[in-house]
């Protein structure tokens, strides 16, 4: 089953922390967000393996957007 990794509010993507494949764990960074001058990770909800980064960096995020999936470990 997929899990959503969403970004917990808006913000820019400043640094990809997780590449395709690799296992995490939960809490574990997945990207770094930048947020009204404060840089936060958002983390694993779950342990699982990274299948699918849907942002890169420079973007802009909105609350709640999905970007990245996690495949269940």
């Amino acid at each position: 089953m997929a899990i959503d990794v969403v970004a917990p509010m808006v913000g820019k993507v400043v640094k990809i922390v997780a590449e395709v494949g690799q296992a995490v764990s939960e809490d574990d960074a997945i990207v770094m967000l930048e947020a009204m001058k404060v840089e936060m990770p958002v983390g694993a909800p779950e342990d699982g393996t990274v299948a699918e980064i849907k942002v890169k960096e420079g973007d802009a995020v909105e609350s709640g957007q999905v970007i990245a999936i996690l495949e269940e470990a």
